[in-house]
């Protein structure tokens, strides 16, 4: 029984997860794969009819802004390597060397019939199909079940909208956050301390690093986006696009200033060694300010994937106390630096600079400075939009209107996802 139950564990797991993004794009793509085989089974002469549902598998991994808007070169690339491969399993069959044919003929072909980024799926499908097309009765039955599979892919995105990956990016944010709020604490202990000039230059070295995340934040925030657009199961997608997005601008923009700061130190540390970097007491306000800071990130992150009123209300309450203190606290040390210049003005140059980064990211993280370039993005964004597709923006428009008139006569409101 135990035994059992260990067996089973798996699948509960699964079944817990069945609202994840990732399982819901497993069963959708499963599903296209049967409809697609059970359709070819009625239509096409193949006992296995296996090229409908690998072709269905192939289209179907596509969200539904790429299904309307490059699916037609997806599909065509698809098709193309789909016909390329029953050609070579019609005239040589699978060896090494019609491998590496069909590899070279595949790519011309998707450059021929100008698929774009997709050239390279017009070889991956004909070197997947190939498996399944050495044995055969014609081409015309292989034709057949590869419209069968394109069908069945883009009408189950239609219908089954591909999942909404708002969640992960989310999460991909807060974790660059929190990476940050990390290297900040490192970087003001050290300061606080007698940093030696290679631990400071270990710090600049982390703080480049987070380059790397950035941009696979930007990866999982461009999948967002994707999976946002013209998904009908999606309120106030283009909200929630510009929120993130101009949220992530504000995390690069500190990482960027962090950096900057990191370098600072390391030259201050280069030029003192080795004397410490400040008075103990100046010491201790730089680490207590970068700590501030970083928790101030870290409630940003958490306020930009926010999407519940009251959530958000609170957590721009506690930014919002936060940044008040780490103010406070960079005047205070501002102070202790004049005091400092007083007495001995080396290196003012460096403890001028570490002022103006502080202030940098205390201004990028303040709310108010983020309202008004969220509302600047959603003006650019919907311009863009009127200008590029007037007739949908209008009919959107129309369409939000008479939402909006519902909505009062049935006394029903509120926002979510």
């Amino acid at each position: 029984m135990r035994e059992v139950s260990q067996r089973a564990e798996p699948f509960v797991r699964l079944l817990r997860r069945h609202r994840e993004p990732a399982v819901v794009q497993a069963f959708r793509s499963a599903a296209a794969a049967a409809i697609a085989y059970v359709v070819a089974l009625r239509l096409s002469p193949e006992a296995a009819p296996l090229t409908a549902p690998l072709t269905a598998l192939l289209v179907v991994q596509v969200t539904l802004f790429a299904t309307l808007t490059n699916g037609i070169r997806r599909v065509n690339s698809v098709v193309a390597g789909v016909l390329v491969a029953i050609a070579f399993s019609q005239l040589v069959g699978l060896t090494w060397w019609s491998l590496a044919l069909l590899i070279v003929a595949s790519l011309a072909v998707g450059h021929l019939v100008r698929v774009d980024e997709y050239v390279p799926e017009v070889a991956i499908s004909a070197m997947l199909v190939l498996g399944v097309t050495t044995v055969g009765d014609t081409a015309w039955a292989r034709i057949v079940e590869t419209l069968i599979g394109a069908v069945v892919g883009l009408a189950i995105n239609l219908l089954l909208p591909p999942p909404v990956w708002i969640e992960e990016a989310g999460e991909s944010i807060e974790g660059l956050a929190r990476r940050l709020r990390q290297l900040m604490l490192r970087i003001g202990e050290e300061a606080a301390g007698r940093p030696a000039f290679e631990e400071a230059a270990a710090r600049l070295h982390e703080a480049r690093r987070l380059d790397h995340d950035i941009v696979e934040v930007d990866a999982a925030l461009r999948q967002a986006e994707d999976s946002l657009r013209l998904n009908p199961r999606v309120r106030e997608g283009l909200l929630h696009r510009v929120v993130l997005r101009t949220g992530l601008d504000t995390l690069e923009i500190c990482t960027v200033v962090l950096r900057v700061l990191a370098r600072t130190l390391t030259d201050l540390a280069k030029e003192r060694e080795p004397d410490p970097l400040f008075p103990e007491e100046t010491g201790q306000v730089v680490e207590r300010l970068l700590s501030e800071i970083a928790d101030a990130v870290v409630s940003f992150s958490v306020l930009v994937t926010t999407h519940v009123s009251h959530d958000a209300d609170a957590a721009e309450a506690r930014l919002t106390a936060e940044l008040r203190q780490a103010a406070a606290t960079r005047d205070k040390l501002a102070q202790l630096l004049l005091e400092r210049l007083q007495h001995d003005a080396r290196q003012w140059q460096l403890h001028g600079a570490l002022l103006t980064e502080v202030n940098r990211m205390i201004d990028e993280l303040d709310t108010e400075h983020r309202s008004r370039r969220l509302l600047e993005e959603l003006d650019r964004v919907s311009s863009e939009q009127r200008a590029r597709m007037p007739r949908l923006t209008r009919l959107r428009e129309r369409l939000g209107v008479q939402e909006e008139l519902w909505r009062n006569r049935t006394g029903i409101g509120g926002r979510s996802l």
